[in-house]
């Protein structure tokens, strides 16, 4: 395998790991832990214990697009390593810092060549179609109450 290859399967790992993280922050803790519970976990251990805290949201405004500090949001975080040593992190707004903790372990398994595929497949793949499903839910019911304007145009001259 050359270097540049190695380079393109590092970048397709991270999409990947970035499409899974997305997923699992836009599902709620009992779908993860649901989906969880079908998978053999492997030995882990917490190497950041799930916490909360606040984190600056920034906006933009104007003509310009000048940044500011629009406030504070909170959110839970934890860090989880296997045994085998891949490393992940999880991030969520909110204080739920089991999803948190929920969302780093599947970040570390994503990563590990034994239990990726499985991830995806029985963890990732239906969290994704249950998101995809409420979103295309709510999509047709703002469509019922659509409303559609015209202008007829008289025939006076």
């Amino acid at each position: 395998m050359s270097a540049s290859s190695d380079h393109r399967s590092g970048e397709g790992r991270q999409a990947q790991r970035k499409a899974t993280l997305a997923v699992l922050a836009h599902a709620t803790a009992s779908e993860i832990a649901d989906r969880l519970a079908t998978i053999y976990l492997p030995a882990h251990e917490n190497l950041r214990e799930a916490e909360n805290g606040l984190v600056m949201v920034r906006g933009r405004i104007g003509g310009d697009g000048a940044p500011f500090n629009l406030g504070e949001a909170t959110i839970s975080r934890a860090a989880v390593r296997l045994a085998s040593g891949e490393v992940g992190f999880g991030y969520t707004l909110g204080r739920d810092r089991e999803k948190a903790r929920m969302i780093a372990l599947c970040d570390a398994l994503v990563q590990s060549d034994k239990f990726a595929e499985d991830v995806e497949a029985r963890v990732i793949a239906p969290l994704r179609a249950a998101i995809l499903s409420r979103r295309s839910a709510r999509a047709a019911e703002a469509g019922a109450t659509r409303v559609d304007f015209y202008t007829m145009v008289r025939g006076e001259g």
